[in-house]
């Protein structure tokens, strides 16, 4: 629900719709970006209050009228929230009119490694650099990444290179630790709708980028921002990675590019796209970027490593560093062509 004033509303009016909202136990939030004052109602109505709430608001002194949100989700509606949201780490703005792009290993595998990437991320004019200490596998056998060393080594290399972070979170207990880190969490696809993670998440205000699961329909992906979101974190930004395709024998996902311009129409977060986890090979990962700014998005999450044929993780999808840069020089005529600059 959404109460919008009348323009030139007092103060002591607004207030007073706000306190006759929380009277009845809901959550008010203003909403940003219009003509005149709004106020949405953030919590669930009962039924049975929904009429009589609307009437009794527009009959208070300074409310020009109420309406309802249709979407499931509230506070990641547009509806809700007609303005694009800016999400600002370190000064990296995603969300504006600049491409960013953020990239380095699937899993960190030593400081040389890191520090390797994290270089040519910076030549390049990438802005955040990527690198998973905490990594879910597939099998239990699998290198399963450093932990608190990887974070450490992330750490320094982002404050060397002067680079925002971001790296994996996957245990609500973990949210702490890995935010004294990392500029940005991540949570993965697997861990979409863990929503104890999304949860903490959200009660931590701390930067996250939310990955598409690869089941999820973009009403769910869209819910699970509205669990951090309702917990009082803005700073969302949404990446799609794939889908189940139908067909795995050359790529490992369906990247599903329609997504990005979907979702913006829908919610005013960011959108960054994961070419390399949709693909799985690196071969199509440079068309998949390419169409991903052209199509809209915010921003790509790319994987690079310094020899991906030893790598210990995804080596498959990843870009050796003079591929990297072909694509990042490639990437700069199509934002320019949609009207965005890119470093």
């Amino acid at each position: 629900m959404i109460v919008a004033m009348k323009s030139g509303a007092a103060p002591e009016e607004i207030q007073a719709v706000i306190e006759k909202i929380s009277g009845f136990g809901l959550k008010a939030v203003d909403i940003p970006g219009g003509e005149r004052t709004a106020i949405g109602i953030a919590s669930a109505i009962p039924p049975e209050l929904r009429q009589t709430l609307t009437e009794l608001l527009e009959s208070m002194p300074g409310v020009d009228r109420v309406s309802q949100v249709s979407r499931a989700y509230k506070l990641a509606s547009r509806e809700f929230h007609p303005t694009d949201t800016v999400v600002m780490v370190k000064g990296v703005v995603v969300g504006g009119n600049e491409i960013v792009v953020a990239a380095g290993p699937c899993a960190i595998e030593s400081r040389e490694q890191l520090f390797e990437a994290a270089a040519v991320v910076k030549r390049c004019g990438g802005k955040i650099l990527r690198g998973g200490a905490f990594k879910p596998r597939t099998s239990p056998y699998s290198f399963q990444g450093l932990g608190v060393e990887g974070l450490r080594l992330l750490k320094e290399a982002g404050e060397t290179f002067g680079l925002a972070t971001v790296t994996e979170v996957m245990d609500p207990h973990d949210v702490d630790l890995i935010s004294s880190f990392a500029d940005i969490l991540q949570v993965g696809a697997r861990n979409m709708q863990n929503y104890p993670l999304l949860t903490a998440i959200g009660d931590s205000r701390w930067p996250v980028v939310l990955k598409r699961g690869p089941s999820a329909t973009i009403d769910e992906w869209l819910l699970a921002a509205e669990y951090v979101l309702s917990r009082g974190n803005p700073n969302v930004i949404l990446c799609e990675r794939g889908v189940h395709p139908l067909d795995r024998e050359h790529t490992r996902y369906t990247l599903d590019l329609s997504a990005v311009p979907v979702v913006k129409y829908l919610s005013h977060l960011p959108v960054i796209v994961d070419p390399s986890h949709a693909c799985g090979n690196w071969r199509y990962v440079a068309a998949m970027s390419k169409a991903a700014i052209a199509a809209g998005a915010d921003g790509l999450l790319v994987e690079i490593h310094p020899d991906p044929g030893r790598a210990l993780c995804d080596g498959a999808q990843s870009l050796k560093p003079d591929s990297f840069e072909n694509l990042m020089n490639d990437l700069r005529s199509v934002a320019c062509a949609v009207g965005r600059p890119l470093p």
